[in-house]
């Protein structure tokens, strides 16, 4: 997957090759957001463009945007595979947050692309 960035909202891009345009959706949003363009250069001004317009929109109707995730979530499990997890990252010499976000990574397929 392919993806772009602006203001902490992320587009993933998908190539037509029939219609000879690159076009994207914003991912983290309930909202629809969409962008496209013929080369990466107006692309990545398609996606500014949108996300703008977007933001210029909710701000006319008096409405919070939807905004990207923070990067923070509570996650909640048993004391028993806590306290396993815990020891597995001091194994390792890292802190639990890092080392749960390392599985993480590992998990999601394409992360990063």
């Amino acid at each position: 997957m392919n993806t772009m960035t602006y203001k902490g909202y992320i587009g993933q891009v998908t190539l037509d090759e029939e219609a000879g345009i690159i076009h994207g959706q914003v991912l983290n949003t309930r909202d629809i957001i969409t962008f496209q363009g013929r080369t990466v250069k107006q692309l990545r001004k398609a996606l500014k463009d949108s996300i703008e317009d977007y933001l210029a929109f909710c701000a006319e109707r008096g409405e919070d945007p939807d905004k990207p995730l923070s990067g923070k979530f509570v996650l909640r499990i048993n004391p028993e595979l806590h306290r396993a997890v815990a020891i597995a990252a001091a194994r390792e010499g890292k802190s639990l947050n890092k080392w749960v976000a390392e599985r993480l990574e590992q998990e999601v397929v394409g992360f990063g692309s």
